[in-house]
C-alpha cells in the first residue's frame, strides 16, 4: 500500500525549479491515445530514436514509479521517442504490458526540432544525446511547472557548508535515486494537491527564480 504524507503543514512542498514547460500538443501519440501536460501530474521521459535500446529506463519507471502511483488522480507517465520510432515504441509498450495494464502511460513520437523545443523548456544539467535520448526524467505539475529540489544537499553537506546544488530531474537508470528521492517527491506533490482540495494548504512554494543568485 502506498502512503502519502500526513494531512499536516510540517512538510516542505516540492520546489518549482522552472515554469512554462512546453505543452505536448504537437507530438504524435501511438494507439490514438492522447493526453496533455496541463491538468495532470506528469512524469515525462525521452526514449530517443531507438526506444528498445533504452528500455531499461522504461522498465524501471514501470516497476518503481508507475506501479506505485497508477490510479492516483490525474497521474500519468508520458514517454516521447524520435521521429521514426513508432514501431519501436509499440514494442516497448508490448514489453511493459506483459506485467500489467498501461492505462495511465502514453507513448508519442516527434521530430528532433520539436523534441528539443520541449526538452529545452526544462531546467536541466544534462543534454539529450545525438539520438534524442536521456536517462533523466522530469516531474511536471498541473500548471506546467517543473518540480524538483532547489537544494539537494543532505544534512552533512549542509553542515560542511558545501555549495548549494539542486535536483531538477531524476536518473531513471539509478534505482536508488528513484526509490530514495523521486518517489518521495511525487508523494509530496500529491500531498500538496490533496491539501489544496481540502482548503488547508497555506505553504509558499519555493521558486528557484525567486532566490537570490538564481534568477535567470
Amino acid at each position: 500500500m502506498l502512503f502519502l504524507y500526513p494531512s499536516t503543514h510540517n512538510y516542505n512542498s516540492l520546489d518549482i525549479v522552472n515554469e512554462n514547460i512546453t505543452e505536448i500538443d504537437s507530438v504524435i501519440f501511438i494507439n490514438e491515445n492522447t493526453t496533455r501536460l496541463s491538468g495532470n501530474i506528469t512524469v515525462l521521459s525521452f526514449l530517443g530514436n531507438n526506444p528498445m535500446k533504452n528500455i531499461t529506463s522504461a522498465l524501471n519507471l514501470k516497476e518503481l514509479v508507475y506501479d506505485k502511483f497508477k490510479g492516483f488522480k490525474r497521474f500519468q507517465i508520458v514517454s516521447i521517442g524520435g521521429e521514426n520510432s513508432k514501431s519501436a515504441l509499440e514494442n516497448v509498450r508490448k514489453e511493459l504490458l506483459k506485467t500489467d495494464e498501461l492505462k495511465y502511460w502514453y507513448f508519442a513520437y516527434a521530430e528532433s526540432s520539436l523534441i528539443n523545443e520541449i526538452y529545452n523548456s526544462f531546467r536541466s544539467d544534462h543534454n539529450l544525446d545525438s539520438s534524442n535520448y536521456t536517462n533523466r526524467v522530469f516531474i511536471i505539475d498541473k500548471v506546467l511547472n517543473q518540480r524538483g529540489r532547489i537544494d539537494d544537499r543532505d544534512d552533512d553537506q549542509k553542515e560542511k557548508n558545501l555549495k548549494l546544488f539542486g535536483l531538477y530531474s531524476y536518473n531513471s537508470i539509478l534505482v536508488s535515486q528513484i526509490k530514495g528521492k523521486m518517489n518521495d517527491d511525487i508523494r509530496i506533490l500529491f500531498t500538496e494537491y490533496r491539501q489544496k482540495r481540502k482548503g488547508n494548504f497555506n505553504s509558499n512554494i519555493r521558486r528557484i527564480s525567486n532566490l537570490d543568485g538564481n534568477d535567470e
